[in-house]
């Protein structure tokens, strides 16, 4: 059981992502996870209000199982393999965070400032929610892929789109935790 609970190693993790990509290019069928929004629309009649939904949803149906997948293993992950819910993290991350409002950094993996139901349900937590999904959205069509899709399989078949979108994420992602975050909280 240990071996599940902790971080594999690269040289396991490493070759079992490039088993899936493997398998993924042998089927002919890309990896990521923002098409099947654009699946589930499809499926729920979007197709009759725009052309862009037109489609055959029947050929991403693996890709809903993959999102499936990812939800129950999430939930597996979050309620039965957290041996500790404590996060050895670094003592000036810890003193950053708390300055800019966090408590209990390092206590658990969902802090109570972000994922509580008192803060999701607020006006505030309930506007980032919208907001970030609809930049996320917006995002993920523009950029023509999520994260997994252009970092893993974008990257994996030396696509330069893919490359200038992960170079994005990142930036995105550095703005995000030394601007905004502290802004936000």
């Amino acid at each position: 059981m240990d071996f599940l609970l902790e971080p594999w190693p690269w040289f396991i993790g490493g070759p079992l992502i490039a088993l899936s990509l493997f398998l993924y290019f042998y089927f002919g069928q890309n990896f990521g996870a923002s098409t099947n929004f654009e699946t589930l629309c499809t499926m729920a009649g979007a197709g009759k209000v725009s052309d862009y939904f037109k489609r055959d949803w029947k050929q991403r149906d693996f890709a809903l199982l993959f999102v499936v997948g990812l939800i129950i293993g999430g939930f597996i992950s979050a309620y039965f393999l957290v041996p500790n819910p404590a996060i050895d993290l670094n003592p000036a991350t810890v003193q950053e965070l708390t300055d800019i409002g966090f408590s209990n950094v390092g206590e658990t993996y969902f802090p109570a400032e972000i994922f509580s139901d008192d803060v999701v349900f607020s006006l505030k937590g309930f506007l980032l929610l919208i907001l970030s999904g609809v930049l996320i959205g917006f995002g993920t069509r523009y950029a023509g892929g999520c994260t997994s899709g252009h970092a893993i399989t974008g990257l994996s078949s030396l696509q330069l789109p893919s490359l200038l979108a992960v170079i994005g994420f990142f930036i995105g992602g550095i703005i995000a935790t030394w601007f905004i975050i502290p802004i936000l909280f």
